[in-house]
């Protein structure tokens, strides 16, 4: 097996190196069924609407999910001397788009296997498309595509992106990234470009052997020997891990990065991503009275493993029944500065850390008010915390606590 399996509705598809497509039973690994396509198997099989359809040379298979009988099969446009590898397709709208390594991108009724439309790079195309807000981008050794999906229309290409055939793109918030060759410098690059134009927003030299993943401002790839997470607004490097040798391309869910790295025997790595901040309160004392100094302290921590840059706690207030006293910080990165309302005064607290917070480092805010109002009144004070790095769990950005006036 060379090729990544699919999995859907319990079942694990494998394209094998002895020509077969297995389906096995993904809990006890019993084969349910095995199509045989004469496959190389560098071809990821995709599992779609209980239909599924793997490439291998010069053709498409769309087979029964369940059964494996097959449904049709794509011939790809140009076959020549030889076998012409067909990749992994991109399904979207009940359309298959498919790549050959001769240079075609082809689109298909995903019901039929008919030929919608084909676009010719006459190039090396050897990539999986990704399809975006009708949009189909890809890239072959000379240039960068995006094509209209319902068409085949040409609406961009950038030729500064070369030999983008060796990462297949990803497509978030407008934005395409995917890996080339400068050929200016001869090195590989990591590009980002602009969905709707083409143009280059930023490019990142550097070994790039893999396809990359988005996720929370965030971009993961390999470069063969390494895994690499980087800023999607700027290309710059957050942190890498060595890891290698890596043959595969980063995964990301619920807030781990997954990759498969060195030879028999496999390694399989996760990756904590993000800065996650865990913001508690705690009072200085919760038996109060009427007139009584409180304090409450809110430490928060960096539990992730990326710097947290321009932390801010916010959503705080001086709290009804009380009046502000003073306030100060403390903790291992830098102090920061606090927005406050005057000596005896009500409102709005905000409170920037002044440095970033490194991993397993805290800052902490301690907020003390005069305790105004009477016996029964219940004190409530809460805040939130976050930064500019993200942060996968939201869950730990608040804190809240209720002290009675005795």
């Amino acid at each position: 097996m060379q090729a990544s399996p699919a999995v859907a509705n319990g079942v694990a598809y494998i394209n094998s190196t002895d020509g077969n497509l297995y389906a096995l039973n993904a809990h006890t690994g019993a084969k349910l069924w095995s199509y045989r396509t004469y496959s190389n198997a560098e071809s990821a099989p995709v599992v779609v609407n209980g239909v599924v359809y793997v490439g291998e040379s010069g053709a498409l298979y769309a087979l029964n999910a369940s059964t494996g009988a097959l449904l049709w099969t794509f011939i790809e446009p140009n076959p020549g001397p030889g076998a012409i590898e067909v990749f992994s397709p991109a399904v979207a709208n009940g359309v298959v788009y498919v790549t050959s390594y001769d240079g075609f991108l082809s689109a298909l009724n995903a019901s039929t296997g008919s030929v919608l439309w084909t676009y010719n790079t006459s190039d090396q195309v050897d990539t999986i498309p990704a399809v975006a807000n009708g949009v189909v981008y890809f890239g072959s050794f000379g240039s960068f595509y995006a094509l209209n999906a319902s068409t085949g229309a040409l609406l961009w290409n950038n030729t500064a992106v070369r030999n983008a055939q060796i990462s297949s793109p990803a497509v978030a918030n407008g934005v395409v990234y995917v890996g080339g060759v400068d050929p200016t410098a001869s090195e590989d690059v990591l590009y980002a470009l602009n969905a709707s134009t083409g143009a280059n927003l930023w490019s990142n030299p550097g070994n790039v052997f893999s396809s990359p993943a988005v996720a929370n401002g965030v971009v993961y790839l390999s470069s063969g020997v390494s895994v690499y997470a980087l800023n999607a607004s700027t290309g710059a490097k957050l942190w890498s891990y060595p890891a290698g040798p890596i043959y595969s391309s980063p995964s990301v869910a619920n807030g781990v990065v997954l990759i498969q790295a060195g030879q028999s025997p496999f390694n399989l790595y996760a990756f904590s991503i993000g800065a996650d901040l865990f913001l508690r309160v705690q009072p200085s004392k919760t038996t109060i009275h009427q007139g009584d100094l409180l304090t409450f302290a809110f430490p928060v921590w960096n539990l992730g493993p990326d710097v947290a840059e321009g932390e801010v706690l916010s959503n705080l207030q001086v709290p009804a029944g009380t009046t502000f006293d003073y306030i100060r910080i403390s903790g291992t990165p830098g102090l920061g500065s606090c927005t406050h309302p005057p000596y005896g005064g009500t409102g709005q607290i905000v409170c920037h850390e002044g440095d970033g917070m490194a991993s397993n480092t805290t800052w902490t805010v301690r907020l003390t008010v005069k305790v105004t109002a009477p016996a029964g009144t219940v004190i409530t004070a809460n805040a939130a915390t976050i930064s500019d790095t993200p942060d996968p769990n939201m869950a730990n950005n608040t804190a809240t606590v209720s002290l009675k006036v005795q």
